[in-house]
């Protein structure tokens, strides 16, 4: 009974839970737009929409920006965004409400209810519902949540979609107000409301969500299954406390707002400012020490290394690939740039964390070269001309002779074996031993990075 149960039980493919959460997005998309829309009134959100995507481009430029070193899929960013945007959004309306209803009919205190509510319940369950996106990418996209930096980008792209429509209902009823009073524009709600949310406190929900994003960063560089649990949870108490310490702030007095926004707020953010360069970083010495196994292994050329280290000299290769060979040279030489990150990234935690981190480590190094390969011959010289440009590389350096300094692998990770001339077949199953030039059958040597020979 239980073989005959298992191909119904079996896990969905790929595109079947795609398919699913896009239907998903969609139905919710629609359901929160509508109810927003039901609150403010048509001409409310219509204002509130124009208003509240300002903020928007400004902070996923900052989030990307964070995640450059090694960039996630844009999909995955844009299902992020989405999620907070439709889905959370729509699960904190009704929740909120449902809380605030229940709270004021047992207690016949309508003020009291709103502010409990705003304070107790709005920071749980908003909380709550950010945090299910990342609990989703990092589970069923892992090889895409590698650290606390993966963490970081996939928690602002999620509370940066939540705020967005939050923003709506609060600037739409403001503009209804308005319209209601005949209220001018300096005094008016509206322009208030624009100036606590848009201008003052853009990066208040990512603020509080990038919290539990860190908590999931750091559950991913987790060998126990206790701390993959535990750590997430730690990340969303402070979220969740942050969040009612910034709702309640209005009740600490007149100059209540501005105390915890002056005093908590800010220092917070530079804070995270500051630790988001320092992960960005981070990130860059990791692809610049890992890296060089492959370039003394032959795979990337020794002067790419420091390019593929430097994002302007990132930045400067796709230029200089898309003015010689367009628009396609360029993208050619974006995916080699992300493609030898996720090598430096897979590698440094097969080093650290074994077969316990990186199951499938020979798979997916496999696949990775091989993309690298086959994009060599155009990001290549654009990456070593960048280098030179950038002047990364010291005087008198010679790419075919200099060699890196390459970090000493680790007992339990397999030596990276030198690439032959034409594009080796790195799709096959089972160990990987790439043919020399004479042939899969020859008995010509493989030599390792160390100088050994494999037979």
């Amino acid at each position: 009974m239980f073989r005959a149960l298992r191909p119904v039980l079996a896990r969905p493919s790929g595109t079947v839970r795609t398919c699913v959460l896009l239907a998903l997005l969609a139905v919710t998309g629609i359901a929160i737009l509508e109810l927003v829309r039901e609150q403010t009134g048509t001409p409310g959100f219509l204002v509130g929409l124009g208003l509240a995507l300002l903020p928007v481009p400004p902070l996923m430029a900052a989030f990307r920006w964070l995640g450059r070193a090694a960039p996630a899929p844009w999909p995955q960013l844009l299902f992020c965004f989405g999620w907070g945007a439709c889905a959370a959004a729509l699960i904190a309306i009704l929740a909120n409400n449902f809380a605030t209803e229940w709270i004021a009919a047992a207690t016949a205190d309508p003020s009291g209810a709103d502010h409990l509510g705003s304070v107790a319940v709005a920071p749980v369950v908003e909380e709550s519902a950010k945090a299910a996106a990342l609990l989703l990418v990092f589970v069923f996209r892992r090889r895409h949540f590698t650290g606390p930096a993966d963490g970081f980008v996939v928690a602002g792209f999620t509370a940066t979609g939540f705020a967005f429509t939050e923003n709506i209902l609060y600037l739409g009823n403001a503009y209804g107000e308005d319209l209601a009073e005949g209220s001018g524009v300096l005094e008016s709600v509206t322009a208030a409301t624009f100036f606590v949310r848009i201008v003052l406190s853009p990066f208040a929900h990512p603020l509080f969500t990038v919290l539990t994003g860190l908590g999931f960063g750091a559950a991913a560089l987790s060998v126990r299954r206790s701390r993959r649990i535990c750590l997430p949870l730690l990340g969303l108490a402070p979220a969740m406390g942050m969040h009612a310490l910034w709702n309640g702030s209005s009740r600490f007095g007149d100059h209540g707002f501005y105390t915890v926004y002056a005093f908590v707020m800010v220092p917070a953010f530079g804070l995270l400012v500051w630790l988001a360069v320092w992960i960005r970083r981070g990130r860059l010495r990791v692809v610049s020490g890992e890296l060089a196994v492959y370039a003394a292994a032959g795979w990337i050329g020794p002067a790419e290394v420091p390019a593929l280290a430097s994002m302007p000299a990132r930045s400067l290769a796709r230029a200089l690939a898309r003015r010689s060979g367009g628009r396609a040279a360029g993208r050619a030489v974006a995916r080699y740039e992300a493609d030898a990150a996720a090598l430096a990234l897979l590698r440094n935690r097969a080093r650290r964390g074994g077969p316990v981190w990186e199951p499938d480590f020979a798979g997916r190094e496999r696949e990775l070269l091989h993309r690298l390969w086959l994009r060599r011959a155009v990001a290549g010289p654009a990456l070593a001309r960048a280098a030179v440009m950038e002047e990364l590389l010291p005087p008198r350096f010679d790419p075919l002779r200099a060699p890196l300094a390459v970090p000493a692998p680790e007992a339990a990770l397999p030596a990276v074996p030198v690439p032959r001339r034409a594009a080796p077949d790195l799709r096959r199953s089972g160990p990987w031993t790439p043919a020399t030039p004479a042939g899969p059958s020859s008995s010509r040597p493989c030599v390792l990075p160390g100088g050994d020979e494999v037979r």
